[in-house]
């Protein structure tokens, strides 16, 4: 059960983060079309889903072979992939990349990222946005810390180091390639409206 809700944690960031930056976004700026460029950021972080799941299971396909037992005794040639290896009552071992240790450690970065815009929001405790917005950042807390716990259980439990550790350096490369480096420049969905730190950030890239 917890292995399947890991498997679709980019569903549960996708579908919290989406009405959370829309009304942030919107509350801070009032242009639907910045808002739409930074919902944006939502397509970039499924199409860096997609790409590092192809890409694992690429890797696995590649650098594996069937065998009769999980012990990975008796050679199974005749079995070329993982899916036909499987079918006929074989293990296939091959170098699998964590896709958990990927998928936790962007998701959490990416909610971090995205909520660190709650300094500028105010908003009157009456007005039912006020109330919106705080239960989104509750949802995005406690998803945050499931996240966190789920990720301490990988690194404890399953894959090898070597497994964990590409794994996870991929959701920091996906994290940094778009927060640090490609979301401060123009042709990009951009960092959250939040004028000092992105006047900082490009600052500093400038230097």
């Amino acid at each position: 059960m917890a292995g399947y809700f890991v498997k679709v944690a980019w569903g549960w960031t996708f579908c919290l983060l989406l009405p959370f930056i829309a009304l942030t976004n919107y509350h801070l700026t009032g242009k639907a079309g910045l808002v739409l460029r930074r919902l944006s950021t939502l397509l970039v972080g499924t199409a860096i889903w997609y790409v590092c799941t192809v890409i694992f299971s690429s890797v696995e396909h590649y650098t594996g072979s069937c065998y009769q037992s999980p012990a990975l005794e008796g050679l199974r040639k005749e079995h070329q992939n993982k899916q036909q290896c499987h079918q006929e009552g074989g293990f296939w071992h091959g170098f699998d990349i964590s896709g958990h240790s990927f998928l936790l450690t962007f998701c959490a970065l990416m909610i971090v990222e995205e909520m660190a815009v709650l300094h500028e929001v105010k908003t009157d405790r009456s007005h039912s946005l006020h109330t919106a917005i705080t239960g989104l950042v509750v949802a995005l807390g406690f998803l945050t810390l499931i996240w966190v716990w789920m990720f301490l259980c990988t690194a404890v439990y399953f894959h090898n180091l070597s497994q964990k550790v590409f794994g996870t350096l991929f959701g920091l490369l996906g994290w940094y390639g778009t927060y640090g480096f490609w979301y401060l420049k123009s042709f990009s969905p951009g960092l959250p409206p939040q004028t000092s730190r992105l006047n900082l950030k490009q600052d500093s890239y400038k230097k």
